[in-house]
């Protein structure tokens, strides 16, 4: 059975990741925090996010704006999303 954790976004136990995505103290919290599927959307959400708004992950300010939006995206908090996107109707 998969490691389950309390995720932060969804407010319930689910199955959490393999390993920490980062290194050191912000990838042990969100190794503990966040469960897969949440790690997941976010990493979809952010590959669009970086495409859409032609982000260069170069650039400090551009690395930092990402970063507070996984903040906001894994608190379950209101984020930023790309221009006219709209999500598939499920």
């Amino acid at each position: 059975m998969s490691r389950q954790v309390m995720c932060r976004k969804y407010k319930q136990e689910l199955p959490g990741l393999d390993r920490p995505p980062y290194p050191g103290p912000k990838g042990e919290a969100i190794f503990n925090e966040v469960s897969k599927k949440a790690w997941e959307e976010w990493q979809a959400h952010q590959t669009m996010l970086i495409n859409e708004r032609r982000l260069n992950m170069m650039d400090p300010q551009d690395r930092a704006f990402i970063q507070e939006e996984m903040e906001k995206f894994l608190s379950g908090k209101d984020y930023a999303k790309a221009e006219g996107y709209v999500p598939p109707s499920t």
